[in-house]
C-alpha cells in the first residue's frame, strides 16, 4: 500500500494563493520525461495509442491531445523510432512542422496495449506530485468577516445567531450539521457556503497510480475561474510555461444526496475509457463536501459520517483498484451535512462529537418570510398585493399549522405563474390564486368546494339531450 507519511508537508500558513496570483499556481512545464515523473514505457505506450487511434499525426496535434510540451514528446518518439515502433511520415520546414505514424510492428503492439489499458487521454501525474499540490493549496482560514458574511448570506434572511456559527465555522474550517426541516433552505445554504469559497486551484486531468490511470478532473466540478481570476485564467491557458496536465478552476463543491451507497464512495472503474473516475472525496480536494439528506441513504448515517470525518482528521483517504490493490490519496476538504432528521436520533454520541457545529435551519419570521415572498414576485414579475400576502399568513398557514418555511415563497410564486401562464392572463397575487397555488402543493390541506348548480348545468343538460 502507497504511504504519504513520508512525503513533505505545507504548513496551511503558507499554502494561501492570492486571487492576482492565479496564473503562478500552474506548475511549470517538464522539460524531459525525467521530469514528468512518468515511466518512459508508460509514456511510449501512451503516444503509440494515439497514433494508433489518429493515424498520421503532426507533432504539434500530439501536444494538445496529450497535453505533453513537445520536447518531452519528441524525446519519446525519438526511441519510438530507433526501436521500430514510429516513423516520420512528412516533414516540413520547421522542427515542428513534422508528422508521425506507427510501424506495421508498431501498429501490432499499440494494438496489445490498447487490449489491455484504452486510456489515450491527458497524460497524468504522479501521486507523489498531486499529494504536494494539494498541501500547497490547502484550504485558507476564511477572510469573511461578520458584515460581509451577513452581504453574501442576506437572501437567506437567515437569524444573527446562525450567522454566527456559520463564520465561526468557515473560520475554523470545522465540519457542519445543518438541520431542520425539509423546505427550511439547508441545501440551499449548504451551496451558497461553497460559493463562498475563495481563491482558485489547480487540478490534474488525471493520476497514475501503480499502472492504472485515476481521472480526476471533473468539468461538472471543476468550473473555471469567474470574475477577477477569469482573466488569469485565460493568461495562464495561453501561456507556454505551464504544464498543461493541470487545470486552473474555483474551489470546487461536491453534492452528494440520498441515491449515495457505499460502493459509491471508491474509485468506479471506466472499462470503455481504460480508466478509473475519481471518488466525490477526491474531486473536493481544496473544496467543500456536501452530503445532503444525511439518514435517507442506503448506508448508516453514522458510517457515512464517520467515513468523511476520520478521512478529514487523517487528511487522507483510503481508495482501492480492481484486484484489492489499495492505496492512499490526500483528502483536504471542508464538510457540510444536511439532514431533515434529529441529530440525536440519528446519530450516535461519538458521531456528533465529530461534527464541529450543529447548525439549526428552521422556519422564518413572519417578517423575513414576508420579506422573501416580496422578493419572488419581484423576481417572477407577480403583480404583488399586501392583502393577498396577509391572507397567505394569518389564513393559510395558520389555519394549517405549516410554518414558513424558507422552500415556500419561491413554489407558491412559481405556480400563480403557471396557472396565470395557462390561463393566458398576466400573473398577479390574489386570495384565488394563493387559493389554486395551495391547493396544489398540499394534498389534503384543503377540502375541494363541491360543484355548485350553475357548475353542473351545462352537464345536465348533455345528459339530457344524450337521453332524448
Amino acid at each position: 500500500m502507497l504511504s504519504l507519511d513520508s512525503l513533505p508537508y505545507s504548513a496551511p500558513a503558507t499554502a494561501h494563493l492570492a486571487d492576482t496570483e492565479a496564473a503562478s499556481v500552474l506548475p511549470p512545464p517538464p522539460r524531459s520525461l525525467r521530469d514528468t515523473g512518468l515511466p518512459q514505457q508508460f509514456v511510449v505506450e501512451l503516444v503509440a495509442k494515439a497514433l494508433y487511434l489518429a493515424g498520421k499525426t503532426h507533432l504539434p496535434v500530439l501536444t494538445t491531445r496529450l497535453h505533453l510540451p513537445i520536447t518531452v514528446l519528441r524525446e519519446a518518439l525519438d526511441f519510438m523510432v530507433a526501436e521500430h515502433v514510429a516513423e516520420v511520415a512528412w516533414r516540413g520546414e520547421s522542427d515542428i512542422d513534422i508528422q508521425y505514424q506507427l510501424t506495421a510492428g508498431g501498429k501490432q503492439r499499440a494494438g496489445g496495449w490498447m487490449e489491455r489499458c484504452r486510456y489515450a487521454g491527458p497524460a497524468p501525474v504522479t501521486l507523489e506530485a498531486y499529494r504536494a499540490m494539494v498541501e500547497r493549496q490547502s484550504l485558507p482560514v476564511s477572510m469573511l468577516d461578520p458584515g460581509e458574511l451577513g452581504v453574501e448570506l442576506a437572501d437567506q434572511l437567515l437569524a444573527p445567531g446562525v450567522l454566527q456559527m456559520l463564520g465561526a465555522a468557515m473560520y475554523a474550517g470545522r465540519t457542519m450539521l445543518l438541520y431542520g426541516p425539509s423546505g427550511s433552505g439547508k441545501s440551499t445554504l449548504a451551496r451558497k457556503l461553497g460559493a463562498l469559497q475563495q481563491g482558485v486551484i489547480t487540478v490534474p486531468h488525471a493520476l497514475l497510480v501503480g499502472q492504472d490511470v485515476v481521472q480526476v478532473h471533473d468539468p461538472q466540478v471543476h468550473l473555471p475561474p469567474h470574475g477577477p481570476n477569469a482573466r488569469h485564467s485565460r493568461v495562464a491557458a495561453d501561456r507556454r510555461g505551464v504544464d498543461a496536465r493541470w487545470v486552473l478552476c474555483q474551489r470546487p463543491v461536491v453534492a452528494l444526496d440520498a441515491d449515495v451507497t457505499a460502493d459509491m464512495l471508491d474509485l468506479q472503474a471506466d472499462t470503455p475509457n481504460g480508466c478509473y473516475r475519481a471518488a466525490p472525496q477526491l474531486k473536493a480536494n481544496n473544496g467543500l463536501l456536501i452530503v445532503d439528506d444525511l439518514g435517507r441513504q442506503r448506508m448508516a448515517a453514522t458510517e457515512l459520517l464517520n467515513r468523511f470525518t476520520q478521512a478529514q482528521e487523517l487528511r487522507r483517504s483510503q481508495l482501492s483498484l480492481a484486484g484489492g490493490y489499495h492505496f492512499e490519496a490526500p483528502c483536504r476538504m471542508r464538510l457540510v451535512f444536511a439532514t431533515s432528521l434529529a441529530p440525536e436520533a440519528l446519530l450516535d454520541a461519538a458521531a456528533l462529537r465529530r461534527v464541529g457545529y450543529k447548525i439549526p435551519v428552521g422556519a422564518l419570521g413572519e417578517a423575513a418570510y414576508r420579506a422573501l415572498f416580496r422578493q419572488q414576485c419581484l423576481a417572477a414579475g407577480v403583480l404583488y398585493d399586501e392583502a393577498a400576502l396577509r391572507y397567505l399568513v394569518d389564513e393559510l398557514h395558520a389555519g394549517s399549522g405549516l410554518p414558513l418555511l424558507a422552500a415556500y415563497p419561491h413554489e407558491i410564486v412559481g405556480r400563480i405563474v403557471d396557472f396565470a401562464g395557462f390561463n393566458g392572463a398576466p400573473p398577479r397575487l390574489t386570495i384565488g390564486a394563493l387559493d389554486q397555488a395551495w391547493t396544489s402543493m398540499f394534498a389534503g390541506s384543503m377540502s375541494v368546494p363541491a360543484p355548485s348548480a350553475s357548475d353542473l348545468a351545462p352537464l345536465i343538460d348533455q345528459l339530457a339531450q344524450h337521453i332524448v
